[in-house]
């Protein structure tokens, strides 16, 4: 009276089979560390700035005409779409940049400077001279920026710091910069739009 009850071989393999794929995809949501990967880069699924835990919100590829130039991930202490958010928020940020291709220093800094000039108004500009001044020097100190070379900038209360290829390189103390030169990528003129949708998880 028991047999009819005992399950058949291709039953247990189906169930078997239904827990592994119910398995990896708990894991795909939970592992830590999981990695995203944009135009070949792996960008990590979170990171720390000041102590406070951020996560990935988006990521693209800045593209110039048709050269693609480096991938970009954006850190937010919570997921958002709102550039504006990001912007003037007062928690941590991060922008963490992998180049595609070698750039020369002064190109990038260009690129940045370029950047602030399309997203302020002159007077926005003339009050943060110095700082842009700074940012300049920073970055030209750089030399040359290599392919699979990071450029990570954190932005706080604090103001802006600079590390690349793992080295500190410095930073700017003031946070009104620190929203100023997010807008090189979220702002109304932002230098790719492809990559602002795609920091903006688009």
């Amino acid at each position: 009276m028991f047999g009819n009850l005992q399950p058949s071989f291709c039953q247990v393999k189906m169930v078997l089979a239904s827990a592994a794929v119910a398995v990896g995809l708990f894991g795909l949501f939970l592992a830590p560390g999981q990695a995203r990967e944009v135009g070949g880069v792996k960008l990590p699924d979170s990171a720390s700035v000041q102590g406070q835990n951020l996560v990935l919100n988006g990521a693209g590829i800045r593209t110039r005409v048709v050269i693609k130039v480096y991938v970009a991930g954006l850190y937010t202490a919570q997921k958002t779409t709102d550039a504006n958010a990001v912007i003037s928020a007062e928690t941590p940020r991060r922008v963490h940049m992998v180049m595609l291709r070698d750039l020369g220093a002064d190109a990038l800094n260009d690129a940045l400077q370029e950047g602030l000039k399309k997203n302020l108004s002159a007077a926005a500009l003339a009050e943060l001279d110095a700082e842009a001044k700074q940012l300049g020097s920073l970055m030209l100190s750089i030399g040359k920026a290599k392919e699979g070379d990071a450029i990570i900038l954190d932005f706080s209360q604090s103001g802006v710091a600079i590390q690349v290829a793992g080295a500190d390189k410095g930073s700017i103390p003031n946070p009104k910069f620190a929203a100023a030169l997010l807008r090189v990528w979220l702002g109304d003129q932002p230098a790719d739009a492809g990559l602002k949708k795609g920091m903006l998880g688009g």
